[in-house]
């Protein structure tokens, strides 16, 4: 049985950057005299905690910076003096917010990633940025892809489907993703017909004081009459943008996995053609192009079980 000093140690950070003089791209590198390190912005989990809510938090108590979540980037794992260190890191994009020394860190340097990577007193901060680097995938996303939460089954309702709405675990779900996807700074939400999708996206939206828009054309209905439609809708919103910021989308499961394989994406860890899933209350952050396509997926948001 493992001791208490042999429990993995579960953190989260950043890879927070900018765009700098010249388009040269620049990430946050931060001292920690403590350790008296040059290292990435991270910090422990706090208990319920998911580890993306875990990095935003952290990054913001030891820079003072406030970001836009991107991609998933590079997981760490290390001895530590308290057991094994287990790291997730996100890209994020500065969008506001100035460094102010604070009882963790008293320094911030912005360089550019070569000079950042000599700079970092651990390889494993030097693998982090090697990943912010990649021109392969886009670092922000565009477009989050919502399936709508839990709702009860079909033959359990008397009325029309499309006013079912959710049950008791869906507006857990619901209220969940209200929480977490802020993170990624969203500009619009829409949802398909639906009652379900809209109430998914109900709390979201009354967290960013947004109203929730319709696209007829995602739901199964409107997306079964006219395939094509739905994915140039997608295709259309996973544009570059010129700044931070992601559409948010609830949609269905009779269309949010064909619309994923006309982007290519597959399901994780196959090479066949296996249709990437869609769990009720998951969300797809997309972004880029076919052929160079940001694709994470987030079966939900629940709390680290290390932590």
């Amino acid at each position: 049985m493992s001791s208490l000093a042999e429990r993995l140690q579960p953190a989260a950070g950043g890879a927070v950057w900018r765009t700098g003089p010249g388009g040269v791209l620049e990430t946050a590198v931060v001292h920690r005299p403590k350790y008296d390190d040059w290292s990435l912005p991270k910090g422990k989990l706090d208990d319920g905690e998911h580890p993306l809510q875990a990095a935003v938090r952290e990054v913001g108590e030891e820079t003072g910076l406030a970001v836009a979540v991107g991609r998933r980037s590079v997981q760490t794992r290390y001895a530590h003096k308290h057991g094994p260190k287990r790291v997730d890191y996100w890209t994020m994009q500065h969008v506001a917010g100035e460094f102010a020394v604070n009882d963790e860190v008293d320094e911030l340097r912005w360089l550019p990633v070569p000079e950042a990577s000599q700079l970092v007193t651990h390889p494993h901060d030097a693998a982090v940025l090697a990943d912010l680097a990649r021109t392969d995938v886009p670092r922000t996303p565009s477009l989050l892809l919502v399936r709508h939460a839990s709702a009860g089954e079909r033959g359990d309702f008397a009325g029309p489907d499309d006013e079912r709405p959710l049950d008791a675990r869906g507006r857990a779900q619901a209220a969940r993703l209200a929480q977490v996807l802020p993170a990624f700074g969203p500009t619009e939400v829409l949802a398909a017909p639906p009652v379900r999708c809209a109430q998914t996206m109900a709390p979201l939206a009354r967290a960013l004081g947004l109203e929730v828009g319709s696209v007829p054309e995602l739901g199964e209905d409107g997306f079964g009459d006219d395939p094509q439609a739905g994915i140039d809708r997608v295709e259309a919103w996973l544009e570059q943008r010129r700044g931070p910021g992601v559409t948010v989308v609830c949609s269905q499961g009779g269309a949010i996995p064909s619309v994923l394989m006309a982007l290519g994406v597959r399901f994780p860890g196959t090479t066949g053609s296996l249709w990437p899933p869609a769990a009720k209350g998951s969300v797809w952050v997309l972004g880029g192009r076919p052929g160079r396509l940001l694709a994470d997926y987030y079966r939900d948001f629940p709390a680290d079980p290390d932590a």
